[in-house]
């Protein structure tokens, strides 16, 4: 049996005062200004588009989890106006050095009612082979640094879910 390999899962939630069909989640998170990302959350430094080399949607994000500077490489797997699925292998650089980190960043929304929508924040980092080299090189156990990605990951998202939600709902609203 593979061995689980999560360091972290969080889901938050938060309403969307706005109709479904105003929302578009792909369009937003690609054409987010840098400053509008910043504005989302205390950890968040950067953030910008670009493409694979063979054309994907690309969202650079760069920010604090914990005590990790994350340089987080999304590439587009879904890419639809209520729901994105974005996948990194993202740099993970702490005082101990670098490594890297899987992230599977889900964002999405439904329908509540005529005027209403929650928008989920999903978030999964795995550990990479490298990084299983580098937490055995510094004496820490999977288990160890689960635990404090879990917590870290938890803070982070919701601190940022409902202002992503806010950003997402003045986007929709100001659409005609």
């Amino acid at each position: 049996m593979a061995q689980d390999l999560t360091l972290s899962r969080s889901i938050v939630t938060a309403i969307i005062n706005a109709p479904i069909e105003k929302v578009d989640i792909a369009d937003w998170l690609f054409n987010l200004p840098d400053a509008e990302y910043q504005r989302c959350s205390t950890k968040h430094i950067a953030a910008g588009t670009t493409t694979t080399d063979s054309g994907k949607p690309m969202s650079i994000n760069v920010e604090t989890i914990g005590d990790a500077l994350m340089i987080q490489h999304y590439v587009a797997e879904i890419k639809e106006p209520t729901i994105c699925r974005m996948v990194s292998t993202s740099d993970s650089i702490t005082a101990n050095g670098h490594t890297k980190v899987h992230v599977v960043w889900e964002l999405s929304a439904k329908k509540i009612d005529d005027e209403t929508c929650e928008y989920s924040n999903r978030i999964h980092a795995s550990a990479t082979d490298e990084m299983l080299e580098f937490i055995k090189k510094h004496g820490i156990t999977l288990e160890q640094a689960a635990a404090s990605r879990q917590a870290a990951s938890d803070a982070h998202n919701k601190e940022e879910t409902p202002n992503f939600a806010r950003s997402i709902e003045r986007r929709a609203l100001s659409k005609s």
